[in-house]
């Protein structure tokens, strides 16, 4: 592994948002300032760049869109959002989020996520009652006020993530890392209390959770309060459309243990990030796995996948490929091999491993 150091004369890297681009550059806005950089993961080097910021980057998350652009909800100059384009790596105004999604005296918001069918739901904080939503159409880039957080609820810094139902997966807490937690799937329309974990931490706020969508479809959940080691998993009781699916349209039927291969298809990046927290954490899954099951005995083997034609989302019918390494441990035979995005596994192909 390479030590990479930070963009040149930025002191620090802190609470400050990020995001892999389509093109696999690494964005990154410096906290507290206007200023921001792009990483190339090939030259290890960095190029300072992007221009128009309406406000400095503090306690904002990024949420790639369809289009390969980068949406944000500023937390100083509210109620307004911003768009930055990947080719001219300039901001624009995405307009009034309507309501107002952060504590300015904090600066704190919560996540914005993409939903497969193409909106936004941007969550807020707030410090004296029920966090405010704001959602996103991605088709006419207009914004609509969404619904308030039940029980005065709001996200100051909290983790959600994208079901394979598309529902969303939040958890809640009161004001500003207040106590206690509360889980709610919303549907794009309404919330739905969810249950709780077992174990919410020492400190019973929702600014330590941390979820992940596992290849499964489940969300993983753990905590960064510095002494939990509890893990748990929870399984929502809802499906995928088969549209979202990724389709696998060229993969090898022969393959060797330790070998590289391509594949190719539709949707291996899948339709959203999975999860998001916003500046303090990432948790995003926009990248297809390589799942091949043996035939015989039903174990499962992951591939190591890279070196992806693109990091883009909800890439439609557009052929993407991706490159996988045969573990050298899978049993060899007969198998099935699949593409999973976000927990969403395409239909199965027939491989032989050898």
């Amino acid at each position: 592994m390479d030590n990479v150091n930070p963009p040149s004369n930025w002191g620090e890297i802190g609470d400050s948002p990020s995001i892999v681009l389509p093109d696999g550059t690494f964005f990154i806005g410096q906290n507290e300032t206007t200023a921001s950089a792009a990483f190339n993961p090939k030259t290890l080097g960095w190029t300072i760049k992007g221009s128009g910021k309406a406000d400095a980057y503090a306690e904002e998350g990024m949420e790639l869109l369809p289009d390969g652009k980068v949406l944000l909800v500023d937390t100083q100059n509210t109620p307004n959002s911003e768009i930055f384009n990947a080719k001219t790596f300039k901001w624009t105004s995405a307009g009034s989020t309507i309501v107002d999604l952060s504590i300015q005296a904090a600066e704190e918001t919560g996540p914005a996520l993409l939903r497969p069918e193409g909106s936004v739901v941007a969550m807020g904080a707030n410090g004296t009652g029920a966090g405010h939503t704001a959602i996103y159409d991605t088709t006419t880039g207009k914004w609509a006020a969404g619904p308030d957080f039940p029980n005065g609820d709001d996200m100051a810094d909290a983790p959600a993530a994208v079901l394979p139902d598309g529902n969303i997966l939040c958890e809640t807490s009161p004001l500003v890392f207040q106590s206690p937690v509360a889980f709610y799937e919303f549907d794009g329309k309404k919330f739905h209390t969810a249950p709780l974990p077992k174990h919410t931490g020492n400190v019973n706020t929702s600014y330590l959770g941390r979820l992940l969508v596992l290849p499964t479809g489940q969300i993983l959940y753990t905590l960064a309060d510095g002494a939990t080691i509890d893990a748990e998993i929870y399984t929502a009781k809802g499906t995928y459309q088969k549209a979202w699916e990724p389709t696998i349209k060229t993969a090898p039927s022969t393959v060797t243990r330790g070998d590289t291969y391509e594949i190719s298809g539709t949707q291996f990046n899948g339709l959203t990030h999975g999860a998001a927290y916003g500046d303090d954490a990432q948790m995003n899954s926009n990248y297809a796995l390589v799942r091949i099951t043996n035939n015989s005995t039903s174990h499962v083997f992951y591939a190591r996948t890279h070196d992806p034609s693109t990091m883009g989302v909800a890439t439609g019918s557009k052929i993407v490929s991706t490159n996988f390494d045969v573990p050298t441990n899978a049993e060899t035979g007969a198998s099935t091999l699949v593409v999973v995005a976000n927990g969403i596994p395409s239909a199965p192909v027939d491989v032989t491993v050898q």
